[in-house]
């Protein structure tokens, strides 16, 4: 392992990398601004991001990964490129490469993440599950023999695991999380207040003003939009009680996934969960009460780790450190051979 080398947390909302020697060196948007004729790229991340919804006929902004996998592989590969050259600069040795994916992935998917960061320039590429590199960087140490329960809220995915041992033990990944609340607001604002936002609005009010659980005083916000009966703008203000009304239902599911994989969990391990609490990590774990929501419904404490949006990316970081141990693919080595089988 070298200095250098780069540890990629690949979300669907955000790319975060780590190099090793000087830590996140950055973070941006997982958006890329294409010249439709020429194939020429020509913004990545928030300069790329600007242009979502304002962009003309020759010229597309497009997000390359959905649902926490690559839904376009070619512009994933060309915007992992980008995002080394502007963390590395130029250098002559190509760097190893550890990239995040959901607990549940597909052989295809997998292999499409490896041969993008092999496209994209780097020398070998390792794989490590999110929640793995989650219960890393929150600080747990996942190579004792006890059960943690990580929560990790991105983008695309919700990938809920119990770890012991070093390796996942149970597990869920489903596509219910940062988008899909966005799309839940522009729903219920369209339904109650007949006006059409766009999803970058809509991440904001989910920012300001979302919750999963009541807050102590109802908060307000003014949003702008194109309201659907005259087709001219419109203002009006919406509250975090509609916000909690609006999510109610996609916060309802990401719930019920822990529940199902608490009960598929081997007693002993519950009974360490109960003892250690769940941990939430995330950018999805941010919105308001989402801890206290979960807590209330499985009754065992929970809590969102410190620097929540960046764990994944410290536990990628921290797992360069074990590159010499690692095989291409995947540190969780039984899930690898299941793979292989």
């Amino acid at each position: 392992m070298s200095k250098g080398d780069i540890g990629i947390d690949l979300g669907t909302a955000s790319v975060l990398v780590f190099v090793k020697g000087k830590g996140i060196v950055l973070c941006e948007p997982s958006v890329v601004a294409v010249d439709k004729i020429s194939g020429r790229i020509l913004a990545v991340g928030a300069d790329a991001q600007k242009m979502l919804g304002r962009t003309p006929g020759n010229i597309i902004a497009v997000r390359p990964l959905r649902d926490g996998v690559i839904s376009d592989y070619e512009m994933t590969e060309k915007m992992i490129k980008e995002f080394i050259k502007k963390a590395l600069g130029f250098r002559l040795f190509r760097p190893n490469l550890v990239i995040c994916i959901p607990s549940v992935i597909t052989e295809v998917e997998e292999r499409a993440v490896i041969d993008a960061g092999t496209q994209a320039g780097a020398k070998r590429v390792f794989l490590i599950e999110e929640p793995v590199a989650a219960a890393i960087g929150a600080g747990i140490d996942i190579a004792q023999p006890n059960g943690n329960m990580i929560v990790d809220i991105g983008g695309g995915t919700a990938d809920i695991a119990v770890i012991s041992l070093g390796s996942i033990v149970d597990s869920a990944s489903i596509k219910v999380a940062g988008d899909k609340f966005d799309e839940a607001i522009v729903k219920y604002i369209r339904r109650k207040h007949n006006v059409v936002i766009g999803e970058r609005t809509a991440e904001e009010i989910k920012m300001s003003i979302g919750c999963v659980y009541q807050y102590p005083e109802t908060k307000e916000m003014e949003v702008k939009g194109r309201c659907l009966m005259t087709g001219l703008p419109r203002t009006f203000t919406v509250t975090s009680d509609e916000m909690l009304e609006a999510l109610e239902e996609t916060a309802s599911k990401i719930v019920e996934a822990v529940h199902s994989v608490l009960e598929t969990t081997a007693p002993e391990l519950v009974g360490d969960i109960a003892t250690n609490g769940i941990v939430m990590t995330g950018g999805g774990s941010l919105l308001y009460g989402f801890d206290k929501l979960i807590e209330m419904k499985t009754g065992i404490a929970t809590r969102v780790a410190d620097d929540a949006i960046s764990c994944v990316s410290y536990g990628t970081g921290k797992a360069l450190d074990s590159i010499a141990s690692m095989q291409d693919g995947t540190m969780n080595l039984a899930r690898r051979r299941q793979i292989l089988n």
